[in-house]
């Protein structure tokens, strides 16, 4: 009996040995993300795709860098954080609210009403003022950043309603709450914007991500665009109010060469799949980027100004910016004259949400 009992024992203990062995040696699923603070930055990191993003919340919020592989796939045009905070200009992945775009006059109506926007206060310029005024604030509050088995992600929060020079240009008092998530190699960037108010806030943000590849160049990119239909522009990038088949600018829309084309275009009707996410593609020799819109992204601008376009600001134009947009250029406008009909609005004390995805292959 004791013979048996002592087998028993030997067996199990063998068990047990190889067991820990296996485990040992292989990393646990939580040693696979992290979230950490970084040189003023938030990081996030996915250890077995080899995925590194980085967070400058003191500057807009803006994802600075998503490496992959040590490959960078965001254009970032400023050698350090410190620099981009000196002199921050539209790069990485930055939000634009409180409207995305241009708006075709010093004004925008909501709710039937029109508001004048205030020249005087500075933080809105030009004769089509465009892309809102916080895509650079340091008024972003880090909400928690953290890692599990599944992920790694932060959340940082804006409160829209605190500001006064803020909302004497949009007088809809909100927060915007922003989750960026890394998760097998994707990026996540979520949404939620709560309303405050006590009457409907229109929701016209949008995101302006810089992309590249590093294994060509534009002139060997082809792209892909879900949608049906392209938005007729005025020369000052402003809808007309039509709309024709996007195969009128790409007889090829799901392999289009970008070399030939000199695009800065608005595009709607989105192709979608049963979940109702759109996917815009960008791809090179073997690199490959999707980009995974939403439902409630209504839109996507498509910019990428060719390298023989007249523009001396211009200097690198290896680069192209899907933009996850909630509604057209200037469709703050153009729903209160009846020429666009799909302006979303958050009712008095709720909220709204959307997501969209990074997804590189091929690295």
């Amino acid at each position: 009996m004791k013979e048996t009992a002592r087998r028993a024992i030997a067996v199990v203990t063998l068990q047990l040995a190889v067991w820990l062995t296996i485990v040992l040696a292989v990393p646990s699923a939580a040693e696979q993300y992290s979230a950490r603070q970084r040189d003023g930055a938030i990081q996030l990191e996915d250890s077995k795709t080899q995925t590194v993003v980085s967070i400058a919340p003191s500057v807009g919020n803006v994802t600075f860098a998503m490496k992959v592989k040590g490959q960078e796939i965001l254009r970032f045009p400023y050698a350090s954080l410190a620099e981009f905070k000196s002199r921050p200009g539209l790069a990485g992945i930055p939000l634009l609210a409180p409207w995305a775009n241009r708006l075709d006059e010093q004004a925008f109506y909501a709710n039937g009403k029109k508001y004048t926007l205030n020249m005087e206060l500075g933080n809105v310029r030009g004769a089509h003022p465009i892309h809102g005024f916080v895509s650079s604030t340091d008024q972003w509050q880090v909400v928690e950043a953290k890692s599990d088995g599944k992920s790694s992600w932060v959340t940082s929060r804006l409160e829209f309603f605190r500001q006064p020079a803020w909302m004497a240009q949009f007088p809809f008092a909100h927060t915007v709450e922003i989750t960026h998530r890394l998760q097998d190699g994707v990026l996540e960037i979520g949404t939620r914007i709560h309303n405050l108010s006590t009457e409907p806030m229109p929701v016209a943000i949008g995101f302006h991500p810089y992309f590249q590849l590093t294994d060509s160049s534009r002139d060997a990119w082809t792209i892909s665009v879900a949608a049906r239909t392209e938005w007729v522009l005025a020369p000052d990038k402003i809808p007309t109010g039509e709309t024709r088949p996007i195969e009128q600018l790409f007889p090829a829309p799901a392999a289009a060469a970008l070399k030939d084309y000199d695009l800065d275009h608005v595009f709607g009707d989105l192709i979608r799949d049963a979940s109702g996410r759109a996917v815009m593609s960008l791809s090179g020799k073997s690199q490959r980027l999707d980009v995974v819109l939403g439902p409630n992204y209504r839109a996507v601008v498509v910019y990428a100004p060719s390298p023989n376009a007249p523009n001396p600001s211009a200097q690198n134009r290896n680069f192209i910016c899907f933009e996850p947009m909630a509604s057209i250029t200037n469709a703050l406008n153009m729903a209160q004259r009846g020429t666009y009909k799909e302006l979303q609005s958050i009712p008095p004390g709720q909220t709204w949400e959307e997501r969209f995805w990074v997804r590189p292959s091929g690295f």
